[in-house]
């Protein structure tokens, strides 16, 4: 082969011979590399000119780099500042090849992974084209994620996370627009570079989510980067930051396409289908559609998760609810309703999660509590939860006596009584002591109506303060369990009273019981590989399992035979307050001892799962054997806790309450057209088409039809001409009544 023929049109020929003899072919590479400097500094001086075969030169150095890297040492810089400050006048085509390429150098290990995000972050907010923003995306998640596969790259992390937190940091002192009405700006601060600031904070919040949902980042300092970004002044922003305490995806940028999914008509788009022209095209933006569609239901189906990490890891709890609420109240007429019920919820929460003091916010949300208000529920359910038994009975006290003059009065519908007194109800679930005895009567008294709605909130709230107060009811109203309390010197809760840790695990006797029935007296001295056996199929991998080999696994304690922790002498003498510890789903037998099972052998989660079944049983046969309203509560809440758990909820979702705790048991909706339309082709299975289960039946047995099923199959024109179609027309009115007489005495002896 003659070297001279190595020009740039065999510039993939040249590039296989240097990966082969890297050293032999140097001046080749010098020529190639000379000439790209030259075309570098034409486009440098006119950047409007871009020779054609400028990608082929980029390519070719990056696949050859590794191999000169002394003369390459500066080419990685070349292709970031090309793409960093003369973006705009790049062809699209070159814009993609200069990332590839920067991709390519970082998988090749000639720059690290930190230098390639320095040049990826800033692309995000200025790129229109979508295609390219999705590979930026995804190289920018892949490689953070690659780095922390096996351990975590702490270095690259604090690095990566101080960058996102200066993208959001950036615009933090612009004047916050809102989301209705003229966007407004600070003078200072152009609209232009606002908007250029609002685009970066929010791809921050974005990658921060994703990296969080992936299980790559789960410390602080994502947290801290999200919560900066709830007091952003853009408000899609503060939406993006909302969304995530809150647990849902919604408000992200990935969302923006699937906004209108609650109005898609999935008849009308199938319809359109039908009669339109077929092309390959169409099919698959209607699959697109119907995905997208479908998603969204699912996603409205389930319900918002909070994330409850993401709300234990905040650093101080208190001065983020107080700024929550300052935001809230500063610019309560430039946010719309939509937004502020975010910003509550999330104060809401944490208020609940961290068991905080805003005192202001229950006279800020005195206002929405009428029960004309938009999304009265939501708003309804926000105050219901930000009350905890830290908060102070003064302050809960006029909300729930605007929730009775507005909510619970004969001027409104069952629905809006039944809604605010079960929200009053959650409300002193949590503090009791918010309640006033003779508001207390007055509400009780609406479990007499006729509505099912309203009646089951009454007795609830009944039922609640015979449990935690029964001193606040009329004599007649304590019910037996009570008065029996109250006659035993039972006293409620006080304010400020925090209850003592739990000595035993509820039930746990029965799973005792169990164990040394099935396995005799030895079902204690079990070897490490039944151990694992009744770990196996229950492990389930942990978001930071990633951060050490150790965790989320258990780790081997050996017993050193002494004695063991004994709670069985802290009932009391003689055992006289055991039966105040006794649980209903345990036997009568059980009443008076403290298992010690958790102290003499780790439970595994096939233990727990037994546990549950056990004490399922025991309260089925409480019920059985009459245990009144108390055992059926009992068995319809161990029922429903199971029920979560086989459907893989966590436990902790049953402390924030949703909407549809408000608005407590209704009726149900009118089916739409897609569930009558399950309904009916459930009815069909195992049918023959448009055959009737009588004919299927028939035909079971071999038989010939009846002339009466034969003449239901005639054409028309063949039976006008028959004796008895004719003679129908020529009866009178006394032949006709005296035959309609025998069909109705026929149909009443057939029905009786």
């Amino acid at each position: 082969m003659v070297r001279g023929l190595l020009h740039t049109s065999n510039l993939p020929q040249l590039q296989n011979l240097i990966k082969r003899d890297p050293v032999s072919y140097k001046e080749e590479f010098l020529q190639q590399w000379n000439h790209y400097k030259s075309t570098r500094q034409i486009f440098q001086i006119n950047p409007g000119e871009q020779p054609s075969h400028f990608r082929e030169l980029v390519t070719f150095i990056s696949q050859v780099a590794p191999f000169y890297p002394a003369e390459t040492s500066e080419f990685p810089s070349h292709l970031s500042s090309l793409l960093l400050e003369s973006y705009s006048s790049l062809s699209p085509d070159i814009r993609h090849s200069l990332l590839q390429n920067l991709v390519m150098l970082r998988n090749k290990g000639v720059i690290t992974s930190f230098d390639l995000l320095k040049t990826l972050f800033p692309l995000l907010p200025r790129t229109t084209s979508s295609s390219l923003r999705a590979v930026i995306q995804k190289t920018i998640l892949t490689d953070i994620k690659t780095a922390n596969q096996r351990t975590k790259n702490h270095k690259l992390n604090r690095a990566v996370q101080a960058m996102l937190f200066g993208m959001v940091e950036r615009g933090m002192d612009g004047a916050v627009m809102g989301d209705k009405g003229k966007l407004r700006s600070n003078p200072n601060t152009s609209a232009e570079g606002l908007s250029n600031s609002g685009d970066e904070a929010m791809w921050a919040v974005v990658l921060t989510k994703e990296l969080w949902k992936k299980g790559v980042w789960n410390d602080a300092k994502s947290v801290a980067i999200v919560a900066l970004g709830c007091f952003h002044p853009v408000t899609k922003v503060q939406s993006a930051s909302l969304h995530f305490f809150l647990g849902n995806d919604e408000g992200s940028e990935d969302s923006d396409d699937e906004s209108d999914g609650d109005t898609i008509n999935v008849r009308s788009v199938e319809h359109k289908r039908e009669i339109k022209k077929k092309t390959r095209g169409g099919d698959k933006k209607i699959r697109r559609i119907l995905k997208t569609a479908s998603k969204k239901q699912k996603r409205k189906n389930v319900g918002d998760t909070p994330n409850f990490p993401a709300l234990q890891l905040l650093r101080d709890p208190q001065t983020f609810g107080e700024k929550l609420y300052d935001l809230l109240q500063k610019y309560d007429a430039r946010f719309s309703l939509d937004h502020k019920i975010l910003i509550m919820q999330l104060l809401a929460r944490v208020t609940a999660s961290h068991q905080l003091t805003v005192l202001g916010f229950y006279t800020y949300v005195l206002k929405y509590l009428t029960h004309h208000q938009l999304r009265a529920p939501a708003i309804l359910a926000v105050l219901a939860q930000s009350a905890h038994a830290l908060t102070p009975p003064d302050a809960l006290t006029p909300a729930v006596r605007k929730l009775a003059h507005e909510f619970v009065h004969p001027g409104v519908g069952p629905e809006v009584v039944a809604a605010g007194l079960n929200a009053i109800r959650e409300i002193c679930r949590r503090q009791p002591w918010a309640m006033e005895d003779d508001m207390l009567g007055d509400l009780i008294a609406y479990r007499k109506s006729r509505d099912k709605g309203v009646m089951v909130a009454a007795r609830g709230l009944l039922q609640l303060y015979r449990e935690v107060n029964p001193g606040m009811l009329k004599r007649r109203e304590r019910g037996k369990t009570a008065s029996i309390g109250m006659s035993q010197g039972n006293q409620p809760t006080p304010f400020g009273y925090v209850e003592k840790p739990a000595a035993d695990i509820e039930g746990l006797t029965l799973l005792e019981d169990h164990l040394r029935a099935t396995h005799g007296e030895d079902w204690g001295s079990g070897d490490e590989e039944d151990e694992e056996e009744a770990w196996e199929g229950w492990e389930i991998e942990s978001a930071s399992s990633a951060d050490s080999s150790d965790s989320g696994r258990w780790i081997d304690v050996e017993s050193d035979g002494g004695d063991h922790l004994n709670f069985s002498e802290s009932d009391g003498e003689d055992g006289k307050s055991g039966d105040k510890i006794r649980k209903d789903d345990e036997p009568p037998g059980a009443a008076n001892r403290t298992s010690t099972l958790a102290t003499t052998k780790i439970l595994t989660p096939a233990d727990f799962a037994m546990l549950n079944d056990l004490r399922i049983k025991a309260a089925s046969k409480a019920v059985e054997d009459g245990g009144g309203t108390a055992a059926k509560r009992k068995l319809a809440s161990l029922e429903a806790t199971k029920k979560a758990a086989s459907s893989g909820a966590a436990d902790d979702t049953t402390a924030f309450i949703s909407e549809s705790d408000i608005l407590g048991p209704r009726k149900k909706a009118k089916a739409d057209y897609e569930e009558r339309v399950a309904s009916i082709a459930r009815g069909r299975e195992g049918r023959e088409k448009f055959g009737s289960q009588k004919g299927k039946r028939r035909k079971e047995t071999p038989s010939s039809s009846t002339n009466r099923e034969k003449a239901r199959n005639k054409p028309i024109m063949m039976i006008m001409g028959s004796k008895g179609v004719r003679g129908k027309k020529k009866q009178s009115l006394h032949e006709k009544q005296k035959r309609l007489r025998a069909h109705i005495e026929r149909a009443k002896k057939a029905y009786h």
